[in-house]
């Protein structure tokens, strides 16, 4: 199950995304990190995987990108764009 809420939209390009909740009236954009693992989540990839991918195509330790990402989503979440 995905950790994204149905009835999102997001456009993502290789600057970044922008996600719309038309329920909520809003719209949030994220730089191109962010819309790289936004992707990810929506190709139902899991966080972990999310994590390597980022690590790999930045070439940056898998345990910096992992602290990082984690606060990532969290805000998503606080911002009630992903759940669980």
């Amino acid at each position: 199950m995905s950790p994204i809420p149905p009835g999102l939209s997001t456009v993502v390009n290789q600057d970044g995304a922008a996600v719309l909740d038309v329920s909520r009236n809003q719209i949030t954009t994220l730089n191109s990190t962010g819309g790289f693992i936004w992707e990810r989540l929506r190709q139902g990839r899991t966080v972990e995987q999310a994590i390597d991918d980022l690590a790999i195509e930045s070439n940056t330790d898998p345990l910096i990108v992992k602290g990082d990402v984690i606060k990532f989503l969290e805000q998503l979440k606080a911002d009630v764009l992903l759940q669980g």
